[in-house]
């Protein structure tokens, strides 16, 4: 079923995937998935955040479904896995489930949620932050992407109601329980010498926008005394980062980056860069943040923050039961946010099911998964929908 879904998006030149939230890429997923729920006579519903669902049974506020799912948005550059691997993982589930002949007692839905990455606005989990009221809609909307376009623009021409945008209770109270199933971002599987796992918590994280102004000026002529130059100062700042997280013991990025006016033979006047930090201990995290701010000559501007996120506990471990067969599925903590954290910090019962990356790479075009682990990770799924359909 990842078969459709390999050429959407995809760069010949590096095999990665840039599926943008809202781009013609993500369109034509959009419409993938809504060819599959139809296909499997799913009632197919998209919220007014654009995140879609499709429903086996009606659900309502007296009866709430099992939702499972994730994304088909990627970051720039991206791997296969990364979102779809939930996405197909979760209608094959359903198809297991009806080969078994099951029939749920609850409604079951299968999710497909808006621009997880966060790669084009800047704010990652954007459709299930809108839709639990975790973002406010005013400004989401008015985030801006590379070429000027906010994300009300983008989604008018994609034909959506922007002005509708916003946490949105009716569809919440359909969702009794969402489990994720995601291509695991590290290597806990397999040093537990294991296919699938589950997920106990996330770790706290967030961005940070680092706007270092200085004067343009040209490269040649201007001697080094004169020169005001805010590459410098990110350079340090790019460092330091690196220096406080081995401090603090938390992990720090730069992975993007924006100068202007972005000639060659210019100096730059003004210096963008993004920073990204997560640690298990919260204080930590912030801790390298204030460090770092503190020293940086720049103006600093926290863009979005994700506290820890511990799934719950009867929920984790009915579902390591489940999808471990004779014995419980390891239990590991994740750096990398997801649509379920935060679907759990806004109260909605949440897990998650890891299955196996054979190198650890993500975000990359090396990302990776085996097919024997990949269909157990849908049989899996399929016992923890079972179980949780009862």
């Amino acid at each position: 079923m990842l078969e459709p879904l390999a050429h959407v998006g995809r760069d010949p030149a590096t095999g990665g995937y840039v599926r943008d939230a809202w781009s013609p890429a993500d369109l034509e997923l959009r419409g993938w998935f809504a060819g599959e729920a139809r296909r499997r006579g799913l009632d197919l519903r998209e919220d007014r955040n654009g995140n879609l669902w499709g429903w086996w049974g009606d659900p309502s506020p007296r009866r709430p479904g099992v939702v499972t799912g994730s994304h088909l948005d990627s970051v720039r550059q991206g791997g296969a896995y990364d979102g779809p691997l939930g996405v197909v993982s979760a209608f094959a589930a359903l198809d297991l489930l009806r080969a078994r002949g099951v029939t749920p007692a609850v409604p079951l839905g299968v999710a497909c949620f808006t621009d997880e990455e966060g790669a084009r606005f800047g704010v990652p989990c954007m459709g299930s932050r809108l839709l639990t009221g975790l973002l406010d809609p005013e400004r989401a909307l008015a985030l801006k992407d590379d070429d000027g376009d906010t994300l009300a623009d983008v989604m008018t021409r994609a034909g959506r109601r922007p002005h509708e945008a916003g946490r949105d209770d009716e569809t919440l109270a359909m969702i009794g329980t969402f489990v994720e199933l995601h291509v695991e971002q590290g290597r806990g599987l397999v040093t537990e010498g294991r296919p699938v796992g589950v997920a106990g918590a996330i770790w706290p994280h967030g961005r940070w926008r680092f706007d270092f102004r200085g004067r343009a000026d040209h490269a040649g002529t201007t001697r080094l005394a004169d020169r005001d130059d805010p590459m410098l100062p990110f350079a340090r700042m790019v460092l330091a980062a690196r220096e406080l997280a081995a401090r603090h013991g938390v992990v720090a990025t730069v992975g993007k980056l924006r100068v202007s006016p972005g000639n060659a033979n210019a100096i730059p006047g003004h210096v963008s860069a993004w920073l990204d930090a997560r640690g298990a201990d919260e204080s930590a995290v912030r801790a390298l943040v204030a460090d770092l701010t503190a020293g940086a000559a720049a103006d600093v501007r926290e863009e979005s923050w994700t506290p820890v996120v511990d799934f719950d506990a009867a929920l984790r471990d009915r579902l390591a039961r489940a999808a471990g067969g004779d014995t419980p599925a390891p239990i590991l903590a994740t750096g990398a946010g997801h649509d379920a954290g935060i679907l759990a910090t806004a109260g909605v019962p949440s897990a998650m099911v890891f299955v196996r990356n054979p190198t650890g790479v993500s975000h990359s075009p090396d990302e990776h998964a085996e097919q024997a682990d990949c269909e157990a990770g849908v049989v899996a799924l399929a016992d923890v929908l079972e179980d949780l359909c009862r």
